[in-house]
Formats: C-alpha cells, sequence, structure tokens
C-alpha cells in the first residue's frame, strides 16, 4: 500500500514511517522544509512538499495514496484555535479526496479529555468542539465517516515516550530542575496512561490496515499510572525533593501546565488490542523515564 503520511518527520510520525516501510509498505511524506525532505529520504521515504495550511499539497498527496495516516499538528498553543481551525480544514480537504474510494484515513486524536476521572474506552464519543476546546480532529473524521470516508481515529494518551521526546514529561523534568523540586498536585493519585511511540506507530499501522469506518483506536499501553510515581522518578533522577502542592501553590507552581498537572484520565485500550490484535512491547514510561537520555542537556 502507498500511504500519504502527514506529521512524517515528527516524534509521532517518524515512528509511523518506520513501522509502515517495515511492515512493506510505501510511504509518501509530508515536508515543509529542505531538512524534513532529506530525512525522509533518508529513510526510504518519498517527499510530497508542502504543510498543513497548503491543502493543495494535502489534496495531491491523498490522490497519488491507498490510504493517508493523519499525524501533523502545528503545535502553537499561544494560537490554539487558529491551529485547530488549520487541522480541522486538513482533514476535511484530504478525506474529500477520498470519498467513494474506501482508502482509509487514520486521523490523530487525544484520549485525555474523553472521560476525564473514569475509565475511558473507545466506545466513548469525543469532546465536543466548543470555544474552550476548539480541536476537531475527531469530529471532522467522525464527519467525514458519516460522508461515506473510511475514516477512523487513533487516541493518543497524555505521555507519548521514547527517545527524543519533547512532550509533557520533559516539560516536567524541565519544571523542576527550575524550580528545585519535582511536585505533583493534592495526593497525586490521578492518572495518566501512556505509550511507547514504538508500541503506538504499529497501532496506527494496524487501524490503517483494518480500520471501518467510525472507528475509534486507543493507542494506550499503561492504562493509569498516578502522577506521583511520575513526579517521583524525576526526582531520584534529578536528585531534589518531591513535594506535593495545593490550590494556588499548585498553579504557581505548574502555572499553564496545571490542568495537565492535576487531570484524572485513566483509560483503556481493550477493545483496540482485541479489534487489531496489538499488543505493546516496548518499555513502559517510569522505566523509560529512568534512562540517561530524558536528563541529559
Amino acid at each position: 500500500m502507498r500511504v500519504f503520511v502527514t506529521g512524517a518527520t515528527g516524534f509521532v510520525g517518524s515512528a509511523v514511517v518506520q513501522e509502515l516501510i517495515q511492515a512493506g509498505h510505501q510511504v509518501l511524506g509530508l515536508a515543509r522544509s529542505d531538512t524534513a525532505a532529506a530525512g525522509l529520504l533518508a529513510a526510504g521515504a518519498g517527499v510530497q512538499r508542502g504543510d498543513l495550511e497548503d491543502l493543495a499539497s494535502l489534496r495531491r498527496g491523498a490522490a497519488n495514496a491507498d490510504g493517508v495516516i493523519h499525524t501533523g499538528f502545528i503545535h502553537d498553543f499561544a494560537r490554539f484555535q487558529a491551529v485547530c481551525e488549520t487541522d480541522e480544514r486538513a482533514i476535511e480537504a484530504m478525506g474529500a479526496e477520498l470519498a467513494g474510494s474506501n482508502r482509509p484515513l487514520v486521523v490523530t486524536s487525544g484520549a485525555a479529555l474523553v472521560a476525564p476521572g473514569r475509565m475511558a474506552t473507545e466506545t466513548d464519543l469525543h469532546q465536543t468542539k466548543s470555544a474552550a476546546y476548539p480541536r476537531a480532529s475527531e469530529h471532522a473524521t467522525m464527519v467525514l465517516a458519516t460522508n461515506g470516508v473510511n475514516a477512523s481515529v487513533v487516541r493518543l494518551p497524555p505521555s507519548v515516550h521514547g527517545s527524543g521526546d519533547h512532550g509533557f514529561v520533559p516539560i516536567l523534568i524541565n519544571l523542576a530542575r527550575e524550580k528545585g523540586v519535582s511536585a505533583y498536585v493534592d495526593d497525586g493519585l490521578n492518572r495518566w496512561t501512556a505509550v511507547h511511540r514504538l508500541d503506538a506507530a504499529k497501532v496506527y499501522r494496524l487501524a490503517l490496515e483494518q480500520a471501518s469506518a467510525g472507528t475509534r483506536y486507543h493507542a494506550i499501553a499503561e492504562e493509569g499510572i498516578a502522577f506521583k510515581e511520575i513526579a517521583e522518578v524525576i526526582g531520584r533522577h534529578l536528585h531534589i525533593p518531591v513535594v506535593a502542592k495545593f490550590g494556588d501553590d499548585a498553579a504557581k507552581h505548574f502555572g499553564w501546565f496545571t490542568d495537565f498537572a492535576k487531570i484524572d484520565c485513566p483509560a483503556s485500550s481493550q477493545l483496540t488490542r482485541e479489534g487489531l490484535g496489538w499488543q505493546p512491547e516496548q518499555t513502559g514510561l517510569i522505566a523509560d523515564i529512568g534512562t540517561a537520555d530524558y536528563f541529559t542537556g
């Protein structure tokens, strides 16, 4: 299968490209720079020049592919609403190109806000698009699915970890270095989910190969890790105190990250494992954080 991949040189997308090529697929990766294009060629993939705001390039990529995996997103939280609108338009453009062909479109979404405070499953509906939460990745995908596009969703957990991680765990490590303590909120028993990037990549590949329209998959290896446990492993490796923060002190310590630090978002991947025959094989989050790669620099 010839697969068009957006975000193909990103942390998750590059693992997806590697997984697809190893499974015998051909890959056409979206590249917005010469450096990205060179990286894709070195990985054995083809190159489609363009970016997520260039809808014509996205349509060309989808038109020249047997399926599409959308891992790209502009991570600019200073203009979150605008980048969410860009993402929605990108999904709609690629979906329109695939309409009526049964060629699959696999889109990235998130699991953290599906059912905070309880165990979320693949049967839970996504959060409704609103002014408070404008990201519409899953909404746009499900609209396409109801209109004849073979579109499905892969939900990622708060922590997708592994070598090269620049997400939430590195943010926590940098914050702990800056503050001199590794902190958690209240009792720290709120739960995060996690997956290694290489295990997540397998979910995308299996979803592409097996998906039916409107299906939601959970790329989740660990269903609920206490945030306190994450803070403790960071504290041990930085040789700093691990402390609880409450109320205004928590908000002062974590700043814009406070809501992420206190969210309780366990989620199951049982239906995904059963439906796709997926079984995570890589190192878990706590063991992975303990490697030198997370504490260099």
